[in-house]
């Protein structure tokens, strides 16, 4: 009688060792794989103000206007009528409104206008500005040379301070089908109060013997 070789086994069941330290790389790799998620999207989330500030002054979205470090040497023979808006958060204790509630310019016309703040509160109060112009459109053509709404503002217990901006309007809006036949515009600011930097400006300082 002829035996039948018998046929190899062709797998070998893993140790209970190794199936454990298997489960366990496996875990550290899922584990750092969501840190490092974890840390792509915090970076994203910090950098969010940075970027969308960007976006806006780089498309005029909403409104927002530019910045400039001078006028352009062109000015073209169009007049534009720019109104000034000034508005005050109820947090903030001021009264704010323009000089002047209106001004007519030249496109590329350098121009300075004036805004005047009073705190009416018995404390120093700081306050920043947030602004954009309308018709939205406008916001790609509408540019700061300085401003106060550039930096914080506080304000002593009464007083009143005029605070200027500097600006012009582009006469590339005329390139623009949007905004070319557009003869009338709209500055405005809101102030809203910084409220760390009040209390700050509070706080006595140190006695000298």
């Amino acid at each position: 009688m002829t035996t039948e070789p018998t046929s190899p086994e062709t797998s070998v069941a893993k140790s209970p060792g190794a199936a454990k330290a298997a489960a366990s790389s496996g875990n550290r790799t899922v584990v750092l794989w969501c840190l490092g998620a974890l840390a792509v999207m915090s970076g994203v989330t910090a950098a969010s103000p940075t970027l969308y500030q960007m976006f806006c002054q780089a498309t005029g979205y909403g409104g927002t206007t530019q910045r400039a470090t001078s006028a352009p040497t062109e000015i073209v023979d169009r007049m534009i009528n720019v109104r000034f808006d000034a508005n005050i958060s109820p947090q903030l204790h001021w009264k704010f409104e323009p000089v002047q509630p209106t001004v007519d310019v030249k496109l590329g016309e350098h121009t300075l206008a004036f805004f005047r703040a009073t705190n009416l509160s018995d404390k120093p109060l700081t306050g920043t500005a947030a602004f954009n112009v309308a018709p939205e459109a406008m916001g790609l053509y509408f540019s700061k040379i300085e401003c106060f709404c550039f930096t914080e503002q506080t304000l002593q217990p009464g007083q009143s301070v005029e605070m200027p901006v500097t600006f012009f309007v582009d006469p590339k809006m005329l390139e623009d089908r949007d905004t070319r036949h557009l003869t009338n515009i709209t500055l405005s600011y809101v102030f809203y109060p910084v409220k760390e930097t009040a209390v700050t400006a509070t706080v006595a300082a140190p006695q000298v013997e």
